[in-house]
């Protein structure tokens, strides 16, 4: 990044290319994470995306509908309902409709989804300590505050509910 900031600031002196240092890195490392595609998630049979679905009906603890899940996943309709389709016949999630409206369904973790994720999460939060080891615990707490200041902005711009 520091080579693309020198070569812009070479042809283009009179702009400020210090925002691209910022963004360029963190689309980089979003970029070389997603490539290291979550070791123990890949193990367990399961993308990032759809541990997410997973992950929020476990830490919220309860039914969810779809919408629900795709406003905290940050995910589109078509891309929740395609996860839950996927995790539904891997017997992980369960779907039932609602009584009162047949266009509305509540989704919840079974059994197996439950003990899935919770036999996988220590594994990825294992894993994700080892990404993050070349810095240590005080730096990564001032990274997540800065990144959580930056997320903050940019759902208030977007007019996103805060995660």
């Amino acid at each position: 990044m520091a080579a693309v900031v020198r070569q812009w600031e070479s042809v283009r002196p009179d702009l400020d290319t210090g925002p691209m240092e910022v963004i360029g890195r963190v689309n980089r490392c979003a970029a070389l994470l997603q490539q290291a595609e979550d070791a123990p998630l890949r193990r367990a049979g399961l993308t990032r995306p759809e541990f997410d679905v997973l992950g929020t009906l476990r830490r919220t603890g309860h039914e969810l509908t779809p919408s629900d899940i795709a406003r905290e996943t940050f995910s589109s309709g078509a891309a929740v309902t395609k996860r839950l389709k996927q995790l539904t016949e891997r017997g992980l999630v369960e779907r039932r409709g609602d009584t009162r409206d047949r266009r509305v369904a509540h989704v919840r973790l079974t059994d197996a989804g439950q003990a899935l994720v919770d036999a996988v999460l220590p594994d990825q939060l294992a894993y994700e300590n080892s990404v993050l080891s070349g810095i240590d615990r005080e730096r990564r707490s001032e990274l997540a505050g800065l990144l959580g200041e930056l997320l903050g902005q940019l759902e208030g711009r977007l007019r996103l509910p805060r995660a």
